[in-house]
């Protein structure tokens, strides 16, 4: 992808045109052109970095792993990362190195480039699934405990804890359902 420079800021190429393409939400036809589908994109982006800020992801490492699921290019080089995400260098390799230790990315490299490409690691999706049921079993468990310990079993808060239980089972026998009929 070729960059061009405009004013202090470099631009890939690609996202300075604006032809239309067509997008279908449901039964309407809807034309984006590129620039709204960018911004659209850059917000989801910036959507996705906040939720995975508050589990425990590094501001930019959250924004970073954003951009590689948002984004219809799906490797980006480390330069590019630092262009897109306008982030120093040194923010976007701790960024880089704690997703890797997080097994959220990968790089790969190509012959006769010595660039590295990152892109997200493809992960299982029994193995992600079984991880989901793990923090849903132990969340029913201590709401059942609570419960448990509870004096007016018929209070506000325990009759609401009841409800957050049942939703709770029934989420994870989804999640077996699920796993049943998407075992490989």
């Amino acid at each position: 992808m070729e960059y061009k420079a405009i004013g202090s800021q470099k631009i890939f190429s690609s996202l300075l045109a604006e032809p239309k393409k067509p997008i279908i939400f449901a039964k309407n036809f809807f034309t984006m052109n590129e620039t709204e589908k960018l911004e659209q994109q850059r917000e989801l982006i910036e959507t996705i970095g906040r939720y995975l800020e508050k589990q425990g992801y590094q501001p930019v490492a959250g924004r970073i792993l954003g951009l590689l699921m948002v984004m219809d290019k799906e490797e980006y080089t480390f330069d590019e990362i630092v262009c897109e995400m306008q982030i120093s260098k040194s923010s976007a390799s701790n960024a880089l190195k704690n997703l890797e230790l997080r097994d959220a990315i990968e790089y790969v490299t190509y012959p006769g480039d010595r660039k590295r490409y990152f892109r997200i690691l493809p992960s299982d999706v029994n193995v992600l699934v079984e991880d989901t049921e793990k923090k849903f079993r132990a969340y029913a468990d201590f709401t059942e405990r609570i419960l448990n310990l509870k004096k007016n079993k018929d209070s506000r808060n325990s009759r609401l804890l009841k409800k957050v239980l049942e939703g709770t089972r029934i989420f994870i026998e989804g999640l077996e359902k699920f796993r049943e009929r998407n075992l490989d």
